[in-house]
């Protein structure tokens, strides 16, 4: 998943009013004069397409098309990449064109908007899945069962996952060197990640930040909440969704369900306390910065500049620090330190097709096409992301950019299997401003954290029981 976030901005307001407009048609300036006919190709009979700009580069973007189009000749396609700062932006620029009329056909969606579309914009899958399994069947047998229940929501599916990205640590191999220390094992804890935090600010002269991490929804604090058995709003999962498992997955029927809920918040327990205890600790002892808001960009360049040595990041990475000049020899990855749990945390991303779509048994289509191998070698060939297919994640795809441990990028969800994607319930976007701010003001002084978590419990009492 590319770095994704749901909305921390207004869904509607007129920045992201204004900047939809820009990405639809370039007319920001007198949108309040146009309609929705006045916007080029709108009326052009094709089928929409709207991905976050960042997600795929023009040159997969055209192939996406070509394939598609020589696939189904018979189905016009257009595919607007939207830019957006993050996936947050992105969705608030889609929602602004559903509520201006331009609504597309499909949208690629990550985990934190799956309920929120499937809730209130989204198409589930289910006729459709039941009519083709027999295609479909090649297509699951390659895909983990935990990224297709995180597309799922009470009851049905309503994306298909096409990548993924779970929270693992990536570590500089060059401070691991120069600390005198040796590649931490599969099964290292969070106190001897702390005791090889130590070792490399003992190396290590100023400007050196042992442990860096971004204030987010994914990658932030969650990592540590689910190693240490717990989370801030209560996990459960809803019923339904058996004739999917019966057909694809009957070895885990009896372990999934029809999509996960999150419920109740917990963040004033005792166990998200010793989350945040622990990550003031490090704060305290210059082990790590207070974390910064935003999306992350600035960690590939701190990273490969070597001015961190430790941060939690995903599949996507290797691409990054590729472009960003790192060899393979200069880093690698391990999964996150145990504490109570193994759990790691992932985000997936997949195609979603809106309700108003006229083009809803085209779009099916198209989402089929996308979850092809050929498809998506073409799509991720510049290693941006993790494929969300297990026989894609191998020892060539990861040749150039590395990493030495590549394997661990499936096996999080294939040897982990309690590993889970972050709480994205459909107010996922209070609820992250509010996890954002919260633990920005637990870390900021001595003796914040308890009353910081007091108040992000009921904040987040309150945002749960409003509706959308």
């Amino acid at each position: 998943m590319t770095d994704p976030l749901l909305s921390r901005r207004g869904l509607v307001r007129y920045g992201a009013y204004s900047a939809g407009a820009a990405a639809l048609g370039g007319v920001a300036a007198c949108w309040d004069r146009l309609t929705a006919a006045d916007i080029p190709g709108r009326d052009d009979g094709s089928l929409v397409i709207a991905t976050l700009g960042s997600a795929f580069d023009s040159k997969a973007r055209r192939a996406l098309r070509d394939g598609f189009q020589k696939a189904h000749p018979g189905i016009k396609l257009r595919i607007n990449a939207v830019q957006a700062y993050d996936w947050s932006d992105f969705f608030s620029k889609i929602l602004t064109q559903i509520a201006a009329g331009t609504a597309p056909d499909v949208v690629y969606v990550a985990t934190e908007g799956v309920q929120l579309f499937a809730q209130r914009l989204g198409v589930p899958f289910d006729k459709w899945v039941r009519r083709d399994a027999a295609e479909l069947r090649e297509y699951f047998n390659d895909v983990h069962p935990s990224l297709v229940e995180s597309m799922m929501y009470e009851g049905s599916l309503y994306q298909l996952p096409v990548e993924f990205n779970a929270a693992d640590m990536y570590l500089n191999k060059n401070r691991l060197g120069r600390a005198g220390a040796d590649f931490p094992a599969a099964d290292w804890t969070r106190d001897e990640f702390t005791d090889l935090l130590r070792a490399m600010k003992r190396t290590s002269g100023d400007g050196f930040i042992p442990y860096f991490w971004a204030n987010r929804l994914w990658g932030g604090v969650v990592p540590w909440l689910f190693a240490n058995g717990t989370n801030i709003l209560t996990e459960s999962k809803a019923p339904g969704g058996d004739w999917l498992w019966r057909t694809f997955y009957p070895e885990a029927r009896h372990s999934r369900g029809g999509g996960y809920r999150w419920t109740t918040p917990a963040a004033d327990s005792d166990r998200v306390a010793e989350v945040y205890d622990y990550l003031a600790s490090l704060v305290k002892d210059g082990l790590c910065t207070r974390p910064e808001g935003g999306d992350g960009r600035n960690l590939v360049g701190v990273f490969s500049s070597g001015r961190v040595g430790a941060t939690p990041a995903g599949g996507f990475w290797a691409g990054g620090l590729h472009l960003a000049g790192m060899k393979p020899a200069d880093y690698d990855v391990q999964y996150f330190p145990r504490w109570r749990t193994r759990r790691h945390q992932f985000g997936a991303a997949g195609y979603a097709v809106l309700r108003t779509s006229k083009k809803q048994d085209e779009a099916w289509e198209f989402i089929k096409y996308t979850i092809r191998k050929d498809t998506l070698a073409e799509l991720f060939a510049a290693n941006q992301t993790t494929p969300a297919r297990r026989s894609m994640v191998d020892a060539a795809r990861y040749r150039k950019t590395g990493p030495a441990h590549w394997q661990i990028f499936y096996d999080t969800l294939d040897k982990i299997p309690e590993t889970g994607p972050i709480p994205a319930p459909p107010q996922v976007n209070e609820v992250e401003q509010l996890l954002i701010k919260h633990t920005g003001t637990a870390l900021a002084s001595a003796g914040a954290v308890r009353p910081a978590l007091r108040r992000l419990q009921g904040d987040l009492e309150k945002a749960m029981e409003r509706e959308l």
